[in-house]
């Protein structure tokens, strides 16, 4: 019976761990699809616009970076 009841403990552990991974690739997926967004928004500015913003082209994925995933 101890075998028994501590293997399923390990099965539902496992579970749990199988499932946050899903959840965290899922994540994954939607922040990157985030930083693209911000990306392609940013980079369609024309260069006036974004000097008027403070912001050089060449910035633009540092910025769209910093915006999804923080420092």
């Amino acid at each position: 019976m101890a075998y028994i009841a501590a293997n399923t403990t390990s099965v539902a552990a496992s579970k749990g761990r199988v499932a946050e991974f899903f959840a965290d690739i899922r994540q994954s997926f939607k922040d990157y699809r985030l930083y693209r967004a911000t990306f392609n928004e940013l980079n369609l500015l024309q260069d006036r616009d974004l000097a008027d913003l403070g912001i050089y082209r060449g910035d633009i994925a540092a910025i769209a970076r910093e915006a999804v995933y923080g420092k």
